[in-house]
């Protein structure tokens, strides 16, 4: 059984940045594709960035709102995935889940099987 845990979020200014974690135990992460969502209050989660496993050729995929501003990453030695998050505006507000899953990297799917509790981003004006 694979357990994410989020870390990183935090009050920013508008224009700031953060880096949020994802660390996972139980087992390791270097076959499994991952993404980070977001839910605003009284919005529905919706998709933030995704990375494939692969070791060669590995893909990123961002949704329109946040591209050019956020990076995902990982490391699978240190079992963990990241998000930085640049040039934050006040919409960038909201809970932040990192996702796992093993089955055929898609940009942008939602087919997630492990999920994180979230960690709390807010970004003042």
């Amino acid at each position: 059984q694979l357990q994410l845990v989020e870390s990183g979020g935090g009050l920013v200014q508008a224009g700031g940045s953060l880096r949020l974690s994802c660390l996972a135990s139980g087992r390791t992460i270097d076959r499994y594709n991952m993404g980070w969502f977001r839910q605003a209050p009284g919005k529905e989660r919706e998709f933030v960035a995704d990375i494939s496993w692969a070791w060669v050729d590995r893909r990123t995929y961002y949704a329109d709102s946040v591209k050019g501003r956020f990076t995902i990453s990982r490391d699978n030695a240190k079992n963990t995935l990241y998000l930085q998050m640049n040039s934050l505006k006040p919409e960038d507000t909201a809970v932040y889940y990192c996702a796992a899953k093993t089955t055929t990297y898609s940009p942008g799917s939602w087919a997630y099987f492990y999920w994180g509790q979230g960690t709390q981003v807010t970004v003042s004006s």
